[in-house]
């Protein structure tokens, strides 16, 4: 008898405990999926940043479960994939349209790095998208004249204020610098501008911004200047008279990032349950074409948004620019007078 209980705690586990471990993993996975808003503070955004890669750990965890061969874990793993497939999916759809063809607005934003060794070369790729709009980050002497020498036949119209600057085939009105400089910043900072482009369609406000960099801490992310610059941002859009409005820039950050909400809450999509359903651009490291973090907002459109996007190899730049392809604006909402 004593033989047998010592045979019993050497060998293998009673089924009905094995996996319980990799079944709590899958309901705690599965939590931080739907619950992310609850968690607090920066480490809850810098949650939000990698939400898509709970996609792998769940994979790790169905290995597990298998190698265990526990029923408990593989019924447990059903809670974390429905919930992966309910946040992130829709990453793995095309945008709506996409392959139609028919699209009214072409852009392109990218990030030219301060330190392109080959301004160019990336200058040509992007003359060579063949798109309405072109919105440019990083933009620094003298690489900024190679730009638009390079640029000026494809697209004849452009404005630059301070490291951002914009490139149309469409004639641009009422370009103003867009103040997005947080406090505690006394060095020039010049990082944002607002322009109409008179496209065939009707009149586009266009706004280009580069929002301050995110640091990732052991706290969660080091955001605050990011987050007032978005602030400041969401204030000159929501104030903007234009009946469509159109934002391009490199935003640093991700469509689930609380500390973009002052943008990310007015984005519409026709037919969108939420403002995130229907997320910008991705944003691909030009060098390994590795799968982002989460799409970071690199370009977004409140009215309409792209209907659908790539992205194009840029020589000399650390990323790839994704292209947004949209229809027509729709008709300008009417608009109450101003007291």
């Amino acid at each position: 008898m004593e033989a047998g209980v010592r045979w019993r705690r050497a060998g293998r586990e009673r089924p009905g405990r094995r996996g319980r471990v990799v079944a709590g993993f899958a309901v705690v996975v599965a939590g931080l999926l739907l619950f992310h808003r609850g968690v607090p503070g920066s480490v809850g955004s810098l949650l939000e940043s990698f939400l898509p890669w709970f996609g792998p750990v769940v994979v790790v965890l169905f290995g597990l479960a298998l190698l265990r061969r526990s029923g408990v874990a593989l019924v447990a793993l059903v809670l974390p994939v429905a919930s992966w497939a309910y946040v992130c999916g829709g990453l793995l759809l095309p945008g709506e349209g996409a392959g139609s063809g028919a699209y009214g607005l072409v852009v392109v934003q990218h990030n030219v790095s301060d330190e392109n060794p080959d301004p160019a070369g990336t200058a040509r790729a992007l003359a060579g998208a063949g798109v309405d709009l072109v919105a440019l980050e990083e933009l620094v002497p003298p690489a900024l004249s190679v730009y638009e020498e390079v640029l000026a036949s494809a697209y004849p119209y452009h404005a630059v204020h301070g490291t951002v600057g914009l490139w149309s085939k469409h004639p641009l009105a009422g370009v103003r610098p867009v103040d997005l400089r947080p406090r505690g910043i006394t060095e020039p900072w010049d990082r944002g501008l607002r322009a109409v482009a008179r496209t065939p369609h009707g009149e586009v406000a266009v706004y280009v911004a580069h929002l301050p960099s995110v640091r990732v801490r052991a706290s969660g992310l080091a955001s605050s200047r990011r987050d007032e610059s978005a602030g400041r941002l969401g204030d000159a859009v929501a104030a903007e008279e234009a009946g469509t409005v159109i934002l391009l820039g490199d935003l640093n950050g991700t469509v689930d990032d609380r500390g973009l909400d002052p943008l990310t809450s007015r984005w519409a999509s026709p037919g969108a349950a939420s403002p995130s359903a229907s997320p910008p651009p991705s944003r691909w490291p030009a060098s390994t074409r590795s799968w982002p973090v989460r799409r970071p907002s690199a370009g977004s459109a409140p009215c309409p948004p792209p209907a659908a996007t790539t992205c194009r190899s840029s020589p000399g730049s650390r990323r790839t620019p994704p292209r947004g392809r949209g229809r027509p604006a729709t008709p300008p909402r009417p608009r109450s007078p101003r007291p």
